[in-house]
């Protein structure tokens, strides 16, 4: 494995107040977190996987869309850092008695929160709350727009287990247009260097996403082929007003990633990944998920070190 070098992200200081996307950030920013994720992911190998750098500090997940692995994966971090949490569940919350989400953070901020978490169906929500508290804002997935910390544990399993960005050749393949996931992951991969390819249904494909600096590819064999990673993503549903394809039996066949498409395809050593959940036998078959090339698991343990640098820088710039 090659060396990575720390130089630029050593000169690098955390200096925002919130996370909102990886649009936002400097290369040098998403290498400081990477670096930092480092040392936190020897943390959780421990047989004592805690640290008390965030003792007395209280973080809010807020999530007002079903979730499992990043808020599991939050609150997870959080109490490796000592952290006080609180999980607020929009079904169980104040949201049924008709409150805004702009008084339901700052009623809970004015219990003395450090940190809110927040998941929610609407793109800019994270933003908008930014501006209404003094605690700190994690954007944990808004809407169709951003999934920063997604991005970041993506791009850091790719760092840990080839070495490097700059210059691999990632496919995101999957329902593009309405994938957070895809979105931030473009940026991050990007602004480290990597070439990106983005292949899908047309009509899952946004119009003129060449201008974020991908290659666009509707044959699934030409999105494979000299792949160092494939991101596979899930077809979302329950953000698609009508339905933008035929039906799963035509999607598994022009797009679906199994054993034998990867054999006539892929190279030797490539990376399947994929954010979760997954649709088995859609987008991946049970031996491409489950296979030697998968670090699909790898990525769900590579998110509680990449959450808990975020939490940590955060709370450390205040």
């Amino acid at each position: 494995m090659k060396r990575r070098s720390k130089t630029s992200a050593a000169r690098a200081q955390w200096t925002k107040k919130h996370l909102l996307g990886i649009e936002d950030l400097t290369k040098e920013e998403i290498l400081l977190i990477l670096d930092q994720a480092e040392g936190f992911r020897e943390i959780i190998e421990r047989a004592i996987p805690k640290v008390p750098a965030l003792r007395g500090k209280t973080i809010v997940n807020l999530f007002c869309e079903p979730s499992t692995r990043t808020r599991t994966s939050f609150e997870l971090a959080a109490k490796r850092l000592s952290a006080d949490t609180v999980n607020i569940a929009m079904a169980a919350s104040s949201f049924q008695k008709g409150e805004t989400l702009k008084d339901t953070v700052r009623n809970i901020e004015a219990m003395k929160i450090d940190m809110v978490i927040i998941r929610h169906s609407s793109a800019g929500v994270p933003k908008f709350l930014s501006g209404c508290t003094k605690a700190a804002i994690v954007n944990a997935g808004d809407g169709a727009h951003e999934h920063p910390t997604q991005a970041l544990l993506d791009v850091f399993t790719m760092r840990k287990h080839l070495g490097r960005i700059e210059g691999l050749n990632v496919s995101i393949i999957g329902d593009i247009a309405h994938s957070r996931v895809a979105r931030s992951n473009i940026w991050a991969l990007k602004k480290l260097g990597a070439n990106v390819t983005v292949s899908g249904p047309k009509t899952m494909m946004p119009a003129r996403m060449e201008e974020m600096g991908v290659r666009v590819v509707y044959d699934i064999g030409a999105a494979i082929k000299g792949a160092d990673v494939l991101n596979v993503l899930r077809i979302q549903l329950e953000r698609q007003e009508t339905p933008l394809f035929p039906g799963t039996r035509e999607y598994v066949k022009c797009f679906g990633i199994d054993k034998e498409r990867l054999a006539k395809h892929a190279k030797k050593d490539v990376l399947i990944m994929h954010p979760g959940p997954i649709n088995r036998g859609v987008e991946l078959s049970q031996d491409a998920a489950d296979g030697e090339y998968s670090v699909i698991l790898d990525q769900v343990k590579n998110g509680v070190a990449v959450r808990m640098a975020v939490l940590f820088l955060l709370s450390v710039s205040k």
